[in-house]
């Protein structure tokens, strides 16, 4: 009758070493996951950086072809005799310049 009470507590004993030994390596290695987990939150990729760099190109272009349509309807109306839509086309041709130093040249393909 003893021998099943002292066969439990053995076993019991040899599980919970496992237990504490995995549970002491957890404890141990989460520093280096934490920090490992910090210093990929804070780094951008260069994938990362080069989709964000497309991002921006793109929006910029499309600022640029919401204002060309603009300038050309306002040169339109110039045509026409509008004196105002003559100085907002002026300032539309302004701001379209601005727009296209901050886009890349596409490379010549020839």
């Amino acid at each position: 009758m003893r021998a099943l009470p002292v066969f439990t507590v053995s076993i019991a004993a040899l599980s919970l070493s496992g237990c504490l030994a995995r549970t002491a390596v957890d404890v141990v290695t989460a520093p280096v996951r934490v920090g490992a987990k910090a210093v990929d939150l804070a780094t951008t990729s260069q994938s990362e950086a080069d989709e964000k760099r497309g991002r921006d190109i793109r929006k910029r272009e499309e600022e640029l072809g919401k204002l060309e349509r603009k300038y050309d309807k306002q040169i339109a109306e110039c045509r026409e005799g509008d004196d105002d839509a003559c100085d907002e086309a002026q300032e539309s041709y302004a701001e379209m310049q601005a727009i296209l130093r901050t886009i890349p040249a596409e490379p010549d393909t020839n």
